[in-house]
């Protein structure tokens, strides 16, 4: 039986999901509470509390994994934040740098009705401002090919679908160059040195590009 979560328990569950993510398996308290950004003895009290309710399987030193319960809460979690971010970017205007922090207090809303119907107001996104999958009421996530711009050579030409991370100066950086989702890029240079990469974009600015940003920038091979 699902037992009704706080926010807080809530957040712990989508950092274990999001650990898991780049780094299959056991999830340590250290890298819990690395992104929780508290102590490693907090983790532990609250991983122990989630264990109790069946949310995840905590074994002594040798880390978290999230059960099938928790794996759907942590779903639904990404997917309500991931439609009010859509939201707030389509219908309200929020730029896609402004939107991750409140979409954080909107994904804890509880009511399963209201996000059904926003889903179907937008007509059923598959993706996030950001280039994110939104997961579907059954919690599967579409899947494309992309490739990192770093991972990309000389005469290939994509157009942007995404990004690694969502922090504020990050995003605010591509908007200074002029990079967002669906803007065509084609590499025209890359450094050997220190692995730079120069770029047009839009078939009209040339931009040059640092390794830290080129790996964080996702884009579909045209």
């Amino acid at each position: 039986m699902r037992s009704m979560l706080s926010q807080t328990e809530e957040n712990y569950l989508k950092a274990v999901y999001k650990i898991s993510e780049s780094d299959p398996g056991p999830v340590s308290t250290n890298a819990i509470a690395k992104i929780m950004h508290t102590s490693a003895a907090s983790v532990t009290d609250m991983i122990k509390r989630l264990s109790e309710k069946n949310y995840v399987d905590y074994k002594k030193y040798y880390g978290v994994e999230l059960t099938q319960m928790g794996k759907n809460s942590a779903t639904l979690l990404i997917r309500k934040h991931r439609l009010w971010e859509t939201f707030l970017v389509n219908q309200l205007k929020f730029s896609w740098e402004e939107v991750h922090d409140i979409a954080e207090q909107l994904e804890h809303i509880q009511s399963d009705q209201l996000i059904e119907r926003l889903d179907e107001y937008l007509n059923y996104p598959k993706f996030d401002p950001h280039g994110d999958p939104i997961p579907s009421t059954d919690g599967k996530f579409t899947i494309r090919n992309q490739t990192a711009l770093s991972d990309m050579q000389i005469g290939d030409q994509g157009q942007v679908i995404g990004v690694k991370i969502h922090d504020t100066p990050f995003l605010q950086h591509l908007n200074k160059i002029g990079i967002k989702i669906n803007t065509a890029v084609e590499i025209i240079a890359k450094q050997e040195y220190d692995q730079s990469t120069t770029v047009i974009i839009n078939q009209n600015d040339q931009v040059l590009l640092s390794e830290k940003v080129a790996t964080k920038i996702l884009l579909k091979k045209i």
